[in-house]
């Protein structure tokens, strides 16, 4: 039994296995063994790899490569272009060309071509381009069609023509103990907007898992697929926390391009994960490998990699960073890595046997959906400084062929930090790095540039446990939450954004409640719906004023999560009012 290196304020930490740090430190030491020298072949080539790709590795940012090639393939400059085939003397009196109209080069005006990238999955960027369009059409679909009924309140056949029009543009009634209201008071749209936003949430979600249209539910090829590859990489489990804000909650399913179910994730204001509870779900993962082998042995060499997708803004970094950490983009990954590296002390200072977890950082630019992932070394090491840009990576291998350009990007993967990471690290990075740039193609592609809303355009705010069906950007907003005290920094943001999205156009804020629940525990449905009702209290009691205008409506809403089937709404603000029997 090693005891783990002591911290920096000189207490010892609780004796454990070797960590990854360590086993390389014990690795470094140098044979002493007569004779024994060290081969130079390895260094050399490092070496050699390095000053080829150095244009890819700086501290900080990628830089752009001037000239070149970052694999066997070939870059062409601004110096490789041909001349034209005839060329005049220089004494040869030109020709002055007439003057033209001024020409307008708006981003709408102009004819869009993309240059597509030779690893891009066109395929899979035209079937998620279809579920964004179909799911964020209902909901976009709502305003136009309640300002046609607003026009109707006051026609005599006012009830059916309402409802044949939401049926024919919405696909579900509005509800008949609203609109009968409209002869003796103007109709209520606050509440008719809350309804078809919950309508239009239930909707997808029945969709999403009755019919699985990002094809990525347990069991499908694409899940059992990635986790073989991450077995293969070393991991037996991926835990994400993205940060809480809408822009991010497309991160697994579209931005890394990963199946849903082959991951855990937990959103989080500012990626600020509850390191206790992460401690506990790294239990269970271990305490279920010991019992039960899955995914594997526990005994086999794999690890619990625990990533951080922290968010930043290349159109306006000022204003459209995290709001958690005042769009400052250091603060943001420092403050996710120091969340990480606590993380990883909490699982080595209660745990023997070899117990510790690898660690991952990520930034996304909201704009452009591009990634910089901060590698770690091969003791597991993070610097919030030092990156690989997606951005730059996808610029200078779009030129090259796909086998080039796979290699260009794991060479840069393995050569960006000093000492080279693991290789089932290096593969899996390269791997995110190489489905990113499918996303950054998707994002070019849809919206001739980058995206349109720099900021917030949520549809919703999420609150409680669940919500796996959302992996659309700027759908939801998250507040994952056991108790509103708790989580009332998360809601607080929710509710300060909707403020600007809806409240200042005389909308209310639609809050979907969620809580999970294990159908194998006895009770546990009849406590989830406990708990439903017991967060909406505290929502009306801290947000009163808000409730009482009709400016913020809930849902609430269960489901099972051992079963395929969607949400169960349990109960809601928008119920008829049930009078009592005398």
């Amino acid at each position: 039994m090693v005891r783990s290196m002591p911290l920096r304020g000189g207490r010892p930490q609780a004796p454990t296995a070797p960590t990854r740090r360590q086993l390389f430190s014990q690795d470094d030491q140098p044979s002493s063994s007569p004779g024994s020298s060290i081969p130079l072949t390895r260094s050399e080539t490092r070496s050699s790899a390095l000053q080829r790709r150095q244009a890819l590795t700086t501290a900080g940012k990628a830089a752009v490569l001037n000239s070149g090639s970052v694999a066997a393939g070939r870059v062409r400059t601004q110096q490789d272009r041909p001349r034209p085939s005839t060329q005049q003397p220089g004494w040869v009196k030109k020709v002055s060309q007439p003057s033209r109209s001024t020409v307008n080069l708006s981003r709408s005006s102009l004819p869009w071509t993309v240059d597509l990238h030779p690893l891009t999955d066109q395929q899979q960027n035209r079937d998620l381009q279809a579920y964004e369009t179909e799911i964020k059409g209902r909901f976009d679909r709502i305003v136009p069609v309640l300002k046609q009924v607003a026009v109707l309140q006051h026609e005599p056949d006012f009830l059916s023509q309402a409802q044949r029009l939401a049926r024919a543009e919405l696909g579900f009634d509005l509800p008949d103990h609203i609109l009968e209201k409209s002869w003796v008071r103007p109709l209520d749209m606050r509440a008719l907007f809350a309804w078809c936003v919950f309508q239009s949430h239930q909707q997808f979600s029945d969709h999403f898992f009755q019919e699985d249209p990002l094809k990525s539910a347990v069991g499908s090829s694409n899940a059992q697929a990635f986790d073989s590859f991450l077995l293969e990489c070393g991991f037996h489990l991926l835990d994400v926390t993205p940060c809480a804000d809408g822009r991010l909650a497309h991160t697994i399913a579209y931005a890394l391009r990963i199946p849903f179910s082959s991951v855990r994730r937990r959103s989080h204001a500012g990626a600020m994960f509850d390191i206790e509870n992460t401690v506990n779900r790294w239990v269970k993962t271990e305490h279920r490998r010991f019992r039960e082998q899955i995914p594997n042995e526990a005994h086999a060499s794999t690890r619990y990699l625990k990533m951080v997708a922290y968010h930043f803004s290349s159109v306006d970094p000022l204003h459209q960073g995290c709001a958690a950490h005042g769009s400052d983009d250091g603060l943001a990954a420092s403050s996710g890595l120091r969340r990480l590296l606590d993380f990883r002390e909490a699982v080595e200072n209660s745990f023997c046997c070899g117990a510790s977890v690898d660690l991952l950082l990520i930034g996304l630019d909201t704009d452009t959906d591009a990634i910089r992932v901060h590698v770690p070394d091969q003791q597991g090491e993070i610097r919030v400084d030092q990156w690989l840009c997606a951005r730059a990576l996808y610029d200078s291998t779009v030129s090259l062929t796909s086998e080039q350009a796979h290699e260009a990007v794991e060479a840069a993967v393995t050569t960006h930090v000093a000492a080279a990471p693991d290789p089932g690290m290096v593969r899996f990075v390269s791997q995110l790095l190489v489905n990113n740039f499918s996303q950054q193609d998707y994002v070019r592609a849809l919206h001739r540039g980058p995206y349109p809303d720099a900021g917030h355009a949520e549809r919703f705010i999420g609150v409680g446990i669940g919500f796996k069906e959302v992996h659309l950007r700027n759908l939801t907003y998250f507040a994952h939450l056991d108790t509103v005290e708790q989580g009332a920094p998360d809601l607080d943001v929710g509710v300060k954004i909707f403020k600007g999205l809806n409240v200042s156009r005389d909308l209310p804020i639609p809050v979907v409640v969620r809580f999970d629940y294990s159908g194998k525990v006895p009770g546990a449905r009849d406590r989830a719906i406990a708990d439903c009702h017991r967060i909406q209290s505290a929502i009306n009691d801290r947000y009163e004023p808000l409730v009482s205008q009709g400016l913020l409506h809930t849902l609430l809403t269960i489901r099972d999560r051992d079963q395929p089937h969607s949400a169960v709404v349990v109960g809601s603000t928008l119920d008829p009012v049930q009078q009592e029997a005398h």
